[in-house]
């Protein structure tokens, strides 16, 4: 076990890891129950235009990565907010058009990308030093942005017209939810990749909510479930020699199954 410590690969990992598992689990709550849970495939898929053209033209794909996902976020808002189209559509217009430019810059570099391969299903080991700076750097955001606005948005997702009647700007709220939510999603492109990046976003919110009887304890058990679900992944993955991302994914479908036998089990006892 000490042994994976020594490796630099592994240390830049684990950090990336725990620090884009507590965003996207903590996150995960109030896209769970805001019924958002599509945002974040749409986001993530969408933003592989921005990897591939930073692949193609030499410049960290994070980056760009970033900078789509931001401008994808504001699409969306602002659609949901001037159109008649359900939020579930525009997500899925979002998802589509970027997929598809994505996949056409890709035609334009030929032979074999590991690196876009990463991107798409997920390679943490393969983590630069910069791409653990960028990731530190977005989660100072995001805290930023989670110590200003938590009560304000959990209220504003539970009851708009009462957030409004507090004073609280709910259409400016939900913008800036929806950029931070983005940010969020881009942090857990390296660790999980486009196709499972959502996972992390979805699985542990539900499982702590087997745990929990409060809002703030459901927030709580998200976060130990996401940090147990990405460290345990990363270290299995590296004795079974198998894809991290995967691994990660499996992880915490298996703890959300022993949270839901869990539940079960209580409810019995609770009968009796």
């Amino acid at each position: 076990m000490k042994e994976i410590l020594t490796f630099p690969f592994m240390q830049h990992a684990l950090l990336a890891g725990a620090i884009a598992s507590f965003f996207l689990s903590l996150f995960g709550v109030f896209v769970t129950l805001k019924r958002l849970s599509f945002f974040g495939d749409g986001i993530a898929h969408a933003s592989l235009s921005g990897i591939a053209l930073g692949v193609l033209i030499g410049v960290n794909p994070l980056w760009l990565a970033l900078i789509v996902a931001l401008f994808f976020a504001t699409g969306i808002y602002f659609l949901e907010k001037k159109t008649p189209i359900p939020v579930d559509a525009i997500i899925g217009l979002i998802f589509s058009g970027g997929m598809a430019i994505g996949i056409l810059l890709m035609s334009f570099k030929r032979g074999y990308q590991p690196e876009l391969i990463g991107y798409l299903f997920g390679n943490i080991l393969t983590i630069s030093k910069q791409d653990l700076l960028i990731t530190i750097f977005l989660g100072g955001l995001i805290i930023l942005f989670l110590l200003l606005f938590q009560r304000s948005l959990a209220l504003t997702i539970l009851d708009e017209e009462e957030a409004s009647l507090c004073g609280i700007k709910v259409n400016l709220l939900e913008f800036l939810f929806y950029i931070a939510l983005a940010i969020t999603i881009v942090l857990g492109l390296k660790l999980l990749g486009i196709v499972l990046v959502s996972a992390l976003l979805i699985i542990p919110p539900i499982t702590a909510k087997f745990f929990s009887n409060s809002f703030k304890r459901v927030l709580l058990n998200s976060v130990i479930i996401g940090e147990i679900t990405v460290i345990s992944g990363l270290i299995l993955s590296y004795y079974l020699d198998t894809p991290s991302g995967a691994v990660i994914v499996l992880v915490g479908i298996f703890l959300f199954g022993v949270g839901g036998i869990f539940h079960l089990l209580r409810g019995k006892i609770k009968v009796r």
